[in-house]
């Protein structure tokens, strides 16, 4: 994580201590959140990780992902496979119908990204989020399981059947 701190620079900051850490892993034991390690085949170097997070149920469905890939392997393909791939682990097992980007406007290499694992641009939000001491304006990126080739799955428990 410190050696991809320039790397995220004002975009995001990811635990960098121990106790920094050991509060992420809590937060993505929750129901409600879900964080994937990207890494390597072969190796098993970790390339990136991907976080689904506020994961709402009910009508919506939804949650939001956020991304980072870390520095020895950036710019190499890795976190667009990587995202791909919980995109479709969203859909077919949270059985999310919805996933969010929210990408500040300058991040293009996020926001390349996202395009490449086909979301669709929805708009700009001013002042979306609290991001490196001041709030941020976002674009807002998503993709829903019917905009993919995935096989249909039985919807959640918690979506209603009206």
């Amino acid at each position: 994580m410190r050696a991809s701190a320039e790397l995220h620079g004002p975009w995001m900051s990811l635990p960098s201590t121990p106790e920094q850490y050991r509060a992420y892993v809590r937060r993505y034991a929750r129901p409600d959140e879900e964080s994937v390690l990207v890494c390597l085949r072969g190796s098993g170097a970790i390339a990136g990780v991907v976080n689904i997070n506020s994961i709402i149920r009910g009508r919506f469905q939804s949650g939001s992902i956020a991304y980072a890939a870390f520095a020895p392997t950036a710019g190499q393909g890795y976190m667009t496979e990587g995202v791909t791939l919980v995109v479709r682990y969203a859909f077919e097992q949270l059985q999310l119908h919805r996933l969010e980007a929210q990408i500040q406007p300058d991040n293009h290499a996020s926001i390349n990204l996202v395009r490449r694992a086909g979301f669709r641009y929805e708009g700009c939000s001013p002042e979306l989020l609290y991001i490196d001491g001041a709030w941020r304006d976002h674009e807002r990126w998503a993709i829903t399981n019917t905009m993919i080739d995935i096989a249909p799955t039985r919807p959640h428990a918690t979506l209603p059947e009206r």
